[in-house]
């Protein structure tokens, strides 16, 4: 009985989904609910009505992802695989998709209006993670957050109803704000994961130009070897991090409930887990931080109080 109570909540959040299409959102949703993320992905926050098309973008990126990341093939294959979900994109933006992501995002291209460009931005930051290793300069990374994070909460403030995606006059502000979180919470995700991505074959998303400021190596980090020098790179890097979501901060009073109370979550958390850095000392190499679920109902909590205050 309990079972078939929520199989009938889950359903209902695809009321407004032709039935033919309900199974491949459905699909989707099951990516979504088997990743675990740092930040809330299409969760009870966001508005009902865009939260299948939430799940759609989700599983397309989390699949490219894993063509990216996922150990066991060589740099040919990944882009080959990348390549075909390029192709299989296009073809859904012209109406012709050929499985259940696509199935699902080409609904989402007709009845929103959303344009599959920012999908194609993050196909092209999954190539830069398998043909780019390390980024010379602060910009360079900025760049790749470009095409990484920022097209993301521009698809969010589309769905929502708040701003086209194609920027104009009364909705660069916001833009710019979305930018500002979404780049942030890119770097919040690469500092915590520092001891990780040097080991599983992505790029080493440390500067070097402010490595080289701090007199910090490659070798240092893939041999996991922490230092005082290290420290102060990750904190201010974790300072810098910061500021970018505080330029970002008055999107969350600048949309509508339930979209504020969503982004208010997000924010929260990327700027809890930035805390957690810093207790580390910056030491991210041996012990990866997390937000507890305790933490998150933290998040949740400042976030409501945001909302109504």
């Amino acid at each position: 009985m309990e079972k078939r109570a929520i199989l009938k909540a889950v359903m209902s959040i695809f009321n407004h989904i032709p039935g033919k299409l309900k199974q491949d959102f459905n699909y989707c949703r099951t990516i979504v609910h088997n990743h675990s993320e740092n930040f809330p992905v299409g969760s009870l926050l966001a508005p009902s009505r865009i939260r299948p098309h939430l799940y759609a973008i989700y599983a397309f990126a989390r699949t490219a992802d894993d063509f990216a990341d996922l150990p066991g093939r060589s740099d040919q294959v990944r882009l080959q695989l990348l390549d075909d979900w390029s192709r299989r994109l296009q073809k859904a933006a012209s109406g012709e998709p050929n499985h259940p992501i696509f199935n699902a995002l080409t609904y989402t291209f007709e009845a929103t209006g959303l344009p599959p460009t920012p999908l194609f931005d993050l196909l092209t930051a999954f190539r830069m993670d398998v043909t780019i290793k390390t980024y010379d300069t602060t910009r360079e990374l900025l760049d790749y957050c470009r095409y990484s994070a920022n097209p993301v909460g521009r698809m969010m403030l589309h769905l929502a109803d708040v701003e086209p995606y194609l920027p104009h006059s009364q909705s660069v502000e916001r833009q710019l704000w979305s930018d500002a979180i979404c780049t942030a919470l890119q770097l919040a995700n690469h500092w915590q994961d520092l001891g990780q991505d040097a080991w599983s074959g992505r790029p080493l998303y440390l500067p070097k130009e402010e490595m080289d400021r701090y007199e910090v190596t490659a070798e240092m980090i893939k041999s996991r070897r922490f230092s005082p020098m290290l420290g102060g790179l990750m904190l201010h890097l974790v300072a810098e991090t910061r500021a970018l979501f505080e330029e970002g901060e008055p999107l969350l009073t600048a949309v509508k409930w339930p979209l504020n109370l969503e982004l208010g979550v997000i924010w929260e958390s990327g700027m809890a887990l930035l805390e957690q850095i810093e207790e580390l000392g910056g030491n991210t190499l041996r012990s990866r931080p997390s937000l507890s679920n305790w933490d998150r109902l933290g998040c949740f909590r400042h976030a409501l109080t945001r909302t109504w205050s």
